[in-house]
Order: structure tokens, then sequence, then C-alpha cells
């Protein structure tokens, strides 16, 4: 089934213009305009290798925007569109689910914090978001990524994968890997914490780079996007991969970079995360969140290069050391970080 066909089960006309949404790594999105009604939307193929359960996204998605609605949420909420026939997902020649979302008019993203004013605005968009989503009964919704925040996987998957990488690749990565040896056991006691419960479990976003923030022309926020990761697990996460994001002076990609945490980022994002959440956490949360980040940087840097490792099957790559290159971006980041936290 041609993209075509996927179109016309969605919209039912021919008269319309599609353009390619590359930012991001999982997922193949579209810009879909439809020229009869002049209306715009997304389509997205959702990526079935990653997420294998492509109706626990939908139905997830269904439950936190009811959530949002109940609570009187203030910014805009991204809506599944259904068919024509009324289904939220379709499926091609492939066997790959197809959906499309309500589009956002007059917005923007950004890959990086162009400004400090822009970050803080951003993290507080955030928590604004956790905390109107984190009721007292929290929604029974599903995980869409079974095993995504077992950390203690994460770095067993490394471990193999450095035992079975081929041989040039381990040489390649021979710096690298010795760094991520050193600091092997930076996790742990955020899987002791875990495992003990003595960090609550809540909703959270699982994927809070500032990218999934539209904002208006005036870099205020619009809408909080990309639901499909949301889970059940602790908030420390969120916080984590949002100084992962924000403080980040270079974008990912660049292997070359030096010197690229940026401290005054770090207090307004966290500043930010804390404005609608300060009461809200436990002082066991509250008192690992520096920690948190260092971990949040440290899981990232071995996610890319335990995929550099298996041949780069995971993330999409533009050529050979492309998960190389962010595994060096990632070291670069949180080496400043915890120097910054020595202070």
């Amino acid at each position: 089934m041609e993209i075509n066909d996927i179109v016309m089960q969605f919209i039912g006309t021919e008269n319309y213009n599609l353009s390619p949404i590359t930012d991001g790594l999982i997922n193949t999105t579209y810009l879909l305009e439809d020229r009869d009604r002049n209306e715009k939307f997304i389509l997205q193929k959702i990526n079935h290798h990653v997420f294998r359960q492509p109706e626990v996204i939908v139905n997830n998605h269904l439950m936190i925007n009811e959530l949002l609605r109940s609570n009187n949420y203030q910014f805009q909420i991204i809506e599944p569109i259904p068919s024509l026939t009324h289904k939220l997902l379709v499926k091609d020649a492939n066997d790959e689910p197809w959906r499309m979302l309500s589009f956002v008019e007059n917005s923007i993203t950004f890959l990086t914090a162009p400004s400090l004013q822009t970050a803080f605005e951003a993290a507080k968009t955030f928590s604004y978001f956790l905390s109107i989503v984190n009721t007292e009964k929290l929604p029974a919704i599903e995980d869409t990524l079974p095993n995504f925040l077992n950390f203690e996987k994460r770095i067993a998957d490394y471990k193999k994968a450095l035992e079975n990488a081929a041989p040039q690749l381990k040489e390649n990565a021979k710096a690298e890997i010795e760094i991520t040896n050193q600091l092997i056991s930076l996790p742990d006691q955020w899987i002791e914490m875990e495992k003990t419960n003595q960090i609550p479990k809540r909703i959270i976003h699982a994927d809070v780079k500032i990218s999934n923030i539209l904002f208006d022309q005036n870099h205020l926020p619009l809408a909080v996007i990309d639901l499909d990761t949301m889970m059940i697990s602790t908030i420390l996460y969120d916080f984590g991969t949002m100084i992962q994001s924000y403080t980040n002076t270079t974008h990912e990609d660049d292997g070359s970079a030096k010197n690229n945490f940026n401290p005054e980022m770090y207090k307004v994002v966290k500043e930010g995360f804390l404005f609608y959440l300060k009461e809200k956490l436990t002082q066991e949360e509250a008192s690992h969140l520096d920690y948190a980040a260092q971990v949040a940087i440290y899981i990232q840097e071995v996610r890319f290069l335990t995929d550099y490792l298996n041949g780069s099957v995971y993330y999409s790559t533009k050529y050979p050391d492309h998960n190389l290159d962010r595994t060096r971006n990632q070291l670069e980041l949180l080496k400043g970080l915890r120097a910054y936290l020595e202070c």
C-alpha cells in the first residue's frame, strides 16, 4: 500500500501536499496539507520495531488527553484524528501502522534551547503538564516500551554488545569504552532506589526534550507533543533527560564538541522543573535531582554506544560513526555537568 492510499483513508482526497518532518529519530513523520479543506495534519508511520504494540500508544494518548481536559489544562491538546472508517490506526501493505494527529498552526520547534528564557518556559511547561497528569489516582496507562527505563538491563545490554562487537568497532570506540567502564556503577543507586521503592511511581513523559514542545512565534509554549513514551516510572527520569537535552550547547550529533555543558541553562531548567512540582516531590526525589541528571546523560551515552557496538541497528544514522559521535557528545556533556556539581 503506497502512502497515497494511507492519505486517502484519512482524508479521502488526492488534492494534498505531503512534506517530511525529519527531526525524529524513531517514527516517520509528515506534514499533511488537505488542499480541499485547507486543513493541516500530522501524518505518522509508527516504527513498529520499536513500538511493538501501537494500539497501546493510541489508548494511552486518549487517556492522557482525557486527564488533561478534565483538569482544565491550559495548553493545546494534540488530538488523534480517525480515518474515514473511524480507525485511529491504519495498516499499510507491510503491516506498518499509520496515524493522523491534529496540527497546531503557527507553531515552531527547537532542537536546542535558543535562550535561557525559552528553556525556562519549556521546563515550566513540562512541570505543569506533569503536575496535571499526576493525580491522586493514576490512570491505567500501559508501558509502550517494556524495559525502556530498566537501567540494569541497559548496562547488561551494553556489556553484551561490548563482548560481541566487531573488533574494528571496539577499536574505534576504545577511548569511549574506557570512560564508560569507569562510570559503570553510576546508575547503581538509582537501580537500588527503584527496587526498594524509595521513590514513588508517577506518570512521566519520558521524552522531555525541548523539541517536544511547540512554541509560538514569541517563543511562548503552545503544546506538549509526542506522548508515545508516556509511562509510569520515576519523575527523576524526566528531570534528568530535560537536563540532558537542554544544557547541551551543541547538537547531540557533534562528536567534536568541547565544553558543551551550559551551567546557566542547568539553573533555569531546574527552576522551571520545580515551578509546579516543588511541593509535590518527596524529599527523596528532590534530593536526587542532581544525581538524576548525571544518570540520564550517562544512560543515553550508554545507549548510543551500545547501538554503535551492535552495528547501529536502533537509531537512525547518516554515516558509520554517527552513534559514536553521539556517544562522544554525551560524555563531554556529562564531564561538564559533573565538574559543575563538584564546584
